[in-house]
């Protein structure tokens, strides 16, 4: 008994896991590693509100903003302007067209780098968003197969829809009509 306490108080005595310290060499300690990140988020995210707790009054901040906001509608517009172009004046817009197939193509290149690099980085999150709710959306489908199947199979419709199983007195009760006055009535005054 003396060696065996002997051991594991080497081992685990004074405060030490030698195993945990030992396994901890392979493979991170996941609990340690959730706090370091946690700490990390918290600094990034201490550093980013640091950024909006100046408040921005001056007329260069306010500038600065509207021409941040300004390139995606200004081409969707030039866009659209180019169109409406094309129709009232082809010879004006034809010329316009000359002139950009005069432009190198390394300046198409530069030019298809910077509004990459503008647009890419909300495209990618788009994308990102959409790729999440078509996976959920996708994750939903079994359900709405199955409860599109159960309300088919109750449309009057649907072949047996009316079967009552093999519940004899339900059969019986099914095949027999309930008596229906305002139908003899008019059976009566048929036959007279």
């Amino acid at each position: 008994m003396g060696l065996i306490s002997g051991v594991l108080a080497l081992l685990f005595g004074g405060g030490r896991n030698v195993v945990q310290e030992t396994a901890e060499i392979f493979r991170e300690n996941s609990e340690a590693g959730g706090n370091r990140a946690l700490a990390v988020q918290t600094q990034a995210m201490t550093q980013f509100g640091a950024e909006f707790q100046v408040p921005r009054k001056g007329g260069f901040d306010r500038f600065m903003d509207g021409l941040n906001r300004l390139p995606r509608p200004a081409l969707a517009l030039g866009t659209l302007g180019l169109f409406v172009t094309a129709m009232v004046d082809p010879l004006w817009f034809a010329a316009r067209m000359q002139g950009l197939a005069l432009v190198p193509e390394p300046l198409w290149w530069l030019l298809g780098v910077i509004v990459s690099f503008y647009f890419g980085a909300r495209h990618q999150a788009k994308i990102q968003n959409l790729q999440r709710d078509i996976s959920a959306t996708m994750l939903r489908a079994p359900t709405v197969m199955a409860n599109l199947e159960a309300l088919r199979k109750l449309r009057a419709d649907s072949p047996g829809v009316a079967d009552p199983g093999p519940d004899a007195g339900l059969s019986i009760a099914v095949s027999q009509s309930d008596a229906n006055p305002a139908l003899e009535d008019w059976r009566r005054l048929r036959k007279a």
